[in-house]
């Protein structure tokens, strides 16, 4: 069985490249063209990506959205980046798809109920009403 899925995860990167060869032979776009451009858009995705997780993880720290639903789009968006960094147009195609497939839109990760300790750390506007006492 190991034997079987090395052998998939090997034979995917060279059909994947007779894929490409034969549709830049077809189409007439130089092979190169199609691989530059796929790796560098996969660069590009990547990124924009880390500078994404940074805000997006900062917001799961401040509260203000879920860090599971932060952590799912991140891990999308670099399987598809790396996906366009392999040279070959159906991996360029699945990764295509993970970009354009809207998951985690207004879905079922919510946010959890915040705990009675961190309670203050949602607030919805911008006073806080309280009493002040000093402590000498």
């Amino acid at each position: 069985m190991r034997f079987l899925i090395l052998a998939i995860v090997l034979a995917f990167p060279a059909a994947d490249v007779m894929i490409t060869v034969r549709l830049a032979r077809w189409t007439g776009v130089p092979l190169w063209i199609w691989l530059t451009g796929s790796a560098l858009a996969g660069m590009y995705v990547l990124t924009n990506e880390r500078n994404e997780f940074r805000m997006r993880t900062l917001a799961a720290f401040r509260g203000h959205e879920n860090p599971l639903r932060a952590l799912l789009d991140s891990g999308r968006r670099v399987l598809a980046g790396i996906l366009l960094i392999v040279p070959g147009v159906v991996s360029d195609a699945l990764a295509l798809l993970l970009l354009a497939l809207p998951i985690n839109l207004h879905g079922r990760l919510e946010p959890q109920p915040v705990a009675a300790g961190r309670a203050g750390a949602r607030r919805r506007g911008s006073t806080v009403d309280g009493d002040f006492r000093r402590l000498d």
